[in-house]
């Protein structure tokens, strides 16, 4: 048998590209898979992305301290969005289910006719519920338990929660845009890509720029202002709702319009 050369070794490990219409059949499959799921298996997947995805805001408040607690200088900034990803990597790769994801995964069923707005609206609420609800179980938990290990002061965690409140209406709902858009390519590329590694750089790209752009991602964020909502009283219960609910909107119009309608429009006329 002929050794394989360098090029056919390197395709190995790369991955072929598969076809713009395959990644489309895929990304709906998976969307009518989720949107055909017991409710209680969803609870309890949404439950655990939003639960795993607290360790990034958990991991940047981490940071801050060891920094000296300041945003601006590049070195900082890289490593604040490096560890945002780290829960978008735990809840990718571990195939928990996230309001972000399918605010493209699974609206593209629904163009396609293979599923109705009633059904996307069942999706999207249990996820969404169980998302935020599991943020509120780790913020709590993290409020509680970290300050006896001294890893991260509270002044890190009113910094992390500072820096999405502080935006103005418009602001926050347009950067949101920005955030639900990426996070829908980051669903077409991960369906894309062909291996763990290839899925983990995906992951890591996408989310990092997220986070280095200081975007509001109603999950992520979620946690971020929590953490300020639990420690600050200059953070109220009228600031974490503005936030959720601008962030969420933005995220669903980001995902939905930018990359499903615009993905589907391209792939099924080409």
């Amino acid at each position: 048998m002929a050794e394989p050369d360098g090029g056919e070794t390197a395709s190995r490990f790369i991955g072929e590209q598969p076809p713009a219409r395959e990644i489309l059949e895929k990304q709906i499959d998976e969307g009518l898979h989720e949107i055909n799921r017991e409710l209680d298996g969803l609870f309890l997947s949404g439950l655990s992305a939003g639960l795993d995805i607290g360790f990034g805001p958990l991991l940047m408040a981490v940071v801050l301290t060891l920094s000296a607690g300041s945003y601006g200088d590049l070195p900082t900034e890289l490593l604040l969005a490096s560890a945002y990803s780290i829960g978008f990597i735990f809840v990718v790769l571990g195939r928990s289910e996230l309001f972000t994801e399918h605010t493209t995964l699974a609206v593209l069923p629904v163009i396609d006719g293979r599923a109705s707005w009633s059904d996307l609206g069942r999706l999207w609420s249990v996820i969404f519920v169980s998302n935020v609800l599991g943020g509120l179980v780790f913020a709590a938990f993290v409020v509680i338990a970290i300050p006896d290990l001294g890893v991260a002061t509270p002044e890190a965690f009113v910094t992390v929660a500072e820096k999405l409140v502080h935006h103005s209406d418009s602001g926050m709902f347009w950067s949101a845009v920005l955030a639900g858009w990426l996070m829908g390519l980051l669903s077409w590329l991960v369906t894309a890509a062909q291996g763990t590694i290839s899925r983990v750089l995906i992951v890591w790209l996408v989310t990092a720029s997220i986070g280095i752009l200081h975007l509001p991602h109603s999950i992520a964020g979620n946690v971020e202002v929590l953490f300020g909502l639990f420690i600050a009283p200059e953070i109220t219960f009228a600031d974490y709702g503005r936030f959720l609910v601008l962030a969420t909107l933005g995220n669903a119009v980001g995902g939905s319009v930018f990359v499903a309608l615009l993905k589907y429009g391209h792939v099924s006329r080409g």
